[in-house]
């Protein structure tokens, strides 16, 4: 969109924040970059120019406004409509694989070399991968500065820099300001640890990209509370209805109000906690290592959906006159999806076939036979789902399936645990397709779902599902899964957000929030 001048210049000029992380104003003047909400005056149209990422304005020598604060804005909803290599590129840098396995580890899992990836970043993102990093290191360290009290030199290694002197010239360079400063302003600032943000900034201002801490959590050590922004609008009651209708005991709960679940991460553990408001998601974080913040957060804005672009989405779905009236009823409704697609598609298998309550209870189950125990100071939960490797070695006469179902799981848990099978950020969608569907016992229903859920493609789409056929047929719409598909051609790139909204005209709790 950024090549679009005039386009991004109306946006400017009408402080649109649907358009907050689909690009970056830079202004010549003043060498500042800023979201296109961002609350001062328009500078002159002419001293305007436009980039893709907050890492394209940095490396152009422009540094972030301290009004609007551009590194708050969501992220762009564009990497998580695409399955080309850029956009699984931009999807493993927000987990921060950069960071743990540098730009030859990037591109190993890409299959692409280093010189490929960094020209494809270049070209279309403005900026290479190193850069792309150094961005997202600059916002967690931001984030580490102004919610903890973490001496200096631990939130820079948390944050991932190698030395203490570069986090020192990075944050300088990224904020104007020295990461003392940062401290000292965020502690001074008028209603911090309210939820208050200012004028057009109320909900935005609070939450980075990943999110914005408030502050750490009042007699709870390691506790961070986050606010993760969103574009509006956003239906809570299909996304939380259903992560908690279809919860694992152990490993999931609803609990005061918020959905809660342990998370398996790269250098250790963590429980997350997530509750909808109006203008945000309230986000509490307990890591047991603040270097996996930047996944943590990432991995659960994946799972709420929340860098989708609701109005796109919508419009596109209410040009067919049947679909308009769900839409209009609810709209904003989001994919819920997943922290981690290997687990995804064990308990699809679990589900397949069986009532909602039996999946979670042969779930919870295989969790508390072969999962990691894990301490749950504020709730119920009580272990991390088990790794692939762990279940690699499960004895199928454990499995209370038919052996044809015992077959299935067995052969997926190899699979994942040997490599055969990656399913992740990383994932070419079509091509995970094709081998899921090699799999014994895995048909078109399961493939779908893993690839709508788990991997996350906007498009997937269940027309074989039993609660979309008699939704269709209740609404007018084909009911047979060609004639559906068929139909549906008009919804892309959209069709697992249709999904969601067939599925909302059943009286089921996966539709509604938990009392």
């Amino acid at each position: 969109m950024h090549t679009d001048t005039e386009r991004c210049v109306r946006a400017v000029q009408s402080k649109d924040a649907r358009f907050d992380g689909w690009f970056f104003t830079a202004v010549l003047t003043t060498r500042i970059y800023c979201r296109p909400s961002c609350p001062a005056v328009p500078p002159k149209v002419e001293n305007m120019t436009f980039h893709p990422s907050a890492a394209a304005c940095q490396q152009a020598g422009f540094r972030a406004c301290k009004r609007c604060r551009p590194d708050t804005s969501p992220g762009s909803p564009e990497w998580n409509v695409r399955a080309d290599a850029v956009a699984r590129a931009m999807r493993l840098i927000q987990d921060g694989v950069v960071d743990r396995e540098g730009v030859p580890g990037l591109a190993a899992r890409l299959g692409y070399s280093t010189r490929q990836i960094e020209r494809q970043l270049l070209a279309e993102v403005g900026a290479g991968p190193l850069a792309l990093a150094r961005a997202q290191r600059a916002q967690t360290a931001r984030l580490l500065i102004e919610t903890t009290t973490l001496p200096m030199a631990d939130v820079a290694f948390a944050a991932g820099f190698s030395s203490i002197r570069t986090f020192n010239d990075t944050v300088r360079e990224v904020f104007a300001l020295a990461p003392s400063e940062l401290r000292t302003r965020a502690a001074a600032r008028p209603g911090r640890g309210h939820g208050r943000g200012h004028g057009h900034e109320r909900g935005h201002e609070h939450g980075q990209r990943h999110g914005r801490a408030t502050e750490p959590v009042p007699g709870t050590p390691g506790v961070l509370a986050l606010r993760l922004p969103f574009r509006a609008p956003l239906n809570p009651d299909n996304l939380f209805g259903h992560l908690v209708a279809t919860a694992v005991p152990g490993v999931e709960e609803w609990r005061d109000g918020a959905y809660r679940r342990t998370l398996t991460l790269p250098h250790g553990h963590g429980i997350v906690s997530l509750a909808p408001r109006p203008d945000h998601i309230a986000c509490r974080l307990s890591l047991t290592d603040h270097r996996d913040l930047t996944f943590a957060i990432s991995v659960c804005r994946r799972m709420l959906d929340l860098d989708a672009d609701p109005v796109a989405v919508d419009d596109q779905l209410r040009t067919d006159p049947l679909l308009a009236p769900l839409v209009d009823k609810g709209p904003g409704r989001r994919v819920p999806r997943t922290v981690d697609a290997a687990e995804f598609a064990v308990r699809a298998v679990l589900g397949q076939q069986v009532s909602t309550a039996a999946a979670r209870t042969h779930a919870a189950r295989l969790v508390t036979a072969h999962g990691t125990p894990v301490h749950d100071a504020e709730g119920g939960l009580t272990h991390l789902f088990p790794a692939p490797e762990a279940l690699s070695g499960v004895d199928p006469e454990t499995l209370a399936f038919p052996r044809s179902r015992r077959t299935t799981l067995t052969t997926l848990f190899g699979a994942l645990a040997d490599g055969t099978l990656r399913l992740g950020p990383d994932s070419d969608w079509n091509e995970a397709r094709a081998q899921l569907a090699a799999l014994p016992g895995f048909g078109p229903w399961t493939v779908e779902a893993i690839a709508m859920r788990g991997l996350g493609d906007p498009d997937a789409f269940l027309p074989t599902d039993l609660g979309i056929r008699h939704a269709a047929a209740d609404l007018g719409l084909p009911s047979t899964p060609a004639a559906l598909t068929a139909r549906a051609a008009a919804w892309r790139p959209w069709r697992a957000y249709a999904v969601q909204y067939l599925w909302a005209t059943g009286d089921h709790p996966i539709n509604r929030l938990p009392v």
